[in-house]
């Protein structure tokens, strides 16, 4: 599996559903097994690359007679020329995720065939609809990975993902509430929403992401709840007034900076300038809590980023008290308009940036870490000892899958907590 949060909903969804069919479900290709479905990501031609290889390496495991169902944002690129040649069975781009497991386990019945299961026109209005995909309870995660959203329409200059995804739809809230009460009841204990572009929650439907927070925060049962990638402009006072008003939300936010120039950020399409991006944390920090953890996403070496631009994004940063970052190289991506703009960074340069980064967002997350140093902290144990806080710090300590204990940091490790258990 591949991507995004809500690719990782995504295959919860056809795992659940291949489940309850009879099937035995397994991530470790090493085990034996006799057909195979691949959740794709297209974010980055390094992507592509991955997901080609994948899919290389499944079809010669299966041999000439095991099923192989490719989906997701790769898939829905894919020209069919290609994916016959790759061995693909089924493939189900961006839509028609809620059919696959049916059509799967029919053709485990009927042998191999061709099946191509993608629209023709992703922007057409009859793609404008809601694709339910319903989750029981989580088969390969402890927690529950919801998507409430999906598509987007704001189109950043470096990315091809609207164009794979389509146009902005939002799921009915009256599922999703049955969903978190059907969630809880199976023992759910820490529920993530996901979107595409998850702030765009309910425009197409007279809502919004802050209406939706005001009635998950009336579901008393609930233990933990949390929000995927949230861009910066769409976290107004509206939002940060339900959040503080959740008891079920868990004080960390995923906000992607992307760069620390303004100039860069105009020309990204990003719709915030640095400053505002230091503003909107900020008001995190007094809203909803002063110890709120800031995660974000760095993409480096854009065209146009010259010294001082990167030495704008060292500052920015460090303004915004960032905690874990992930960065990215820029990298040329056909189909989109930064691909073709002039000042692009040669590779050297992007890998040493990318490098400086990467050390000064370890720094930032450790120093956040060591706060945590003495505290008492509630951890929901994934696996094996081993889960996260409510900031979303991993943690080690005693306990069984799928519990929630409090426990004492004793010591911190770059970013893990050591913790002991207080009954």
């Amino acid at each position: 599996m591949f991507g995004c949060r809500s690719s990782l909903c995504e295959g919860e969804y056809i795992a659940g559903a291949l489940k309850s069919y009879g099937l035995e479900i397994t991530e470790d290709i090493h085990e034996e097994f006799n057909a195979a479905v691949l959740v794709t990501c297209s974010v980055t031609q390094e992507a592509d690359r991955k997901c080609r290889q994948a899919v290389r390496r499944l079809r010669k495991l299966l041999g000439d007679e095991g099923i192989l169902a490719v989906c997701g944002c790769w898939a829905q690129g894919l020209d069919e020329l290609s994916a016959r040649y790759l061995g693909i069975d089924i493939l189900s781009g961006s839509k028609g995720k809620n059919i696959l497991p049916e059509i799967f386990m029919k053709m485990l019945d009927n042998g191999r065939d061709f099946l191509d299961l993608r629209t023709q026109d992703i922007f057409s209005p009859s793609e404008s609809e809601w694709e339910e995909l319903e989750i029981n309870s989580p088969v390969m995660h402890s927690r529950a990975f919801m998507k409430i959203q999906d598509g987007c329409d704001h189109f950043c200059t470096y990315c091809i993902i609207p164009f794979l995804r389509g146009r902005p739809v939002s799921r009915p809230k009256e599922k999703i509430i049955e969903e978190i009460k059907r969630l809880i009841d199976n023992g759910t204990k820490e529920i993530i929403f996901t979107g595409i572009h998850l702030g765009l929650y309910g425009r197409d439907i007279n809502s919004s992401l802050s209406e939706l927070i005001l009635e998950v925060s009336k579901i008393h049962a609930l233990k933990r709840f949390r929000l995927g990638s949230l861009e910066p402009f769409c976290l107004d006072e509206n939002l940060l007034d339900a959040l503080s008003g959740c008891e079920a939300f868990c004080p960390h936010l995923h906000l992607p900076l992307q760069s620390g120039d303004d100039e860069i950020l105009k020309a990204m399409r990003r719709g915030y300038t640095a400053r505002d991006f230091v503003k909107v944390c900020n008001d995190a920090r007094k809203k909803i809590a002063d110890d709120i953890h800031i995660s974000s996403d760095i993409l480096i070496g854009f065209p146009g980023e010259d010294i001082d631009a990167f030495q704008n994004t060292l500052t920015i940063m460090k303004d915004a008290g960032l905690g874990r970052v992930h960065v990215f190289p820029y990298s040329q991506r056909s189909g989109t308009l930064a691909a073709k703009m002039p000042g692009q960074v040669p590779h050297d340069k992007k890998i040493r940036r990318t490098s400086e980064v990467i050390a000064l967002g370890r720094k930032l997350y450790n120093n956040y870490v060591k706060n945590f140093k003495g505290c008492e902290v509630e951890i929901l144990i994934e696996k094996d000892g081993k889960g996260h806080t409510r900031h979303y710090i991993e943690a080690q300590c005693d306990g069984d899958n799928n519990e929630i204990v409090k426990a004492k940091v004793f010591n911190c490790v770059y970013d893990r907590l050591e913790c002991k258990r207080r009954d």
